[in-house]
């Protein structure tokens, strides 16, 4: 399939069933830092529980409802990006991240986030991308600023997370917005 580079040895790429074994293995490497925020890290346990959290990802793309891709560097898989719900219909899908500690800082999630944001509005038409972080999550906070996206509000604790009620802000991004940044850019390079 596909591998797109992001650059210092950095590759985007879909991630599929049978990468099973290396999902597992990332979220091993990271499993207190990747659940300190989101609930991958528990329901990717085991090996059946990533082929099975892969597989829903399969069955999403095939139903045309989301996606999910692999982050590797140097040839490992450190971190994925995924549509975590896509509605072609009303233009609106929700994207998310998640990464393990060793690869952060690097801005492999944001370089990512706008080769799959460019796609999801210039190719497929999305209207909205939606970006769901818990409050505590300043990291993931940072990324959705940085691909300028816009602060919408709080859902106070609204949900349990390993038995704590957690907030999460929702940030959004709208196609104009998108190809207004691009132009910009794009009259700057100029």
């Amino acid at each position: 399939m596909y591998a797109i580079s992001l650059g210092d040895g950095a590759e985007l790429r879909p991630l599929e069933v049978w990468h099973a074994a290396e999902l597992l293995a990332n979220i091993d490497r990271g499993r207190e830092f990747i659940g300190r925020h989101i609930g991958l890290a528990d329901v990717v346990s085991d090996l059946e529980g990533a082929r099975g959290w892969l597989k829903s990802y399969a069955d999403k793309r095939g139903a045309d409802a989301g996606s999910v891709h692999g982050i590797w560097l140097d040839g490992k898989l450190v971190g994925g990006l995924l549509f975590r719900v896509w509605d072609t219909p009303s233009g609106v899908c929700e994207a998310g991240c998640w990464l393990e500690p060793d690869a952060a800082g690097r801005g492999l999630v944001t370089r990512g986030m706008r080769v799959l944001l460019d796609w999801a509005f210039e190719q497929r038409g999305m209207h909205r991308v939606e970006w769901y972080a818990s409050s505590a999550n300043e990291p993931s906070i940072n990324v959705a600023r940085r691909l300028g996206m816009t602060r919408e509000g709080v859902l106070r604790e609204n949900h349990p997370h390993r038995g704590v009620r957690a907030s999460t802000e929702i940030w959004a991004l709208l196609r104009p917005e998108w190809r207004a940044a691009h132009a910009r850019t794009a009259h700057s390079d100029h």
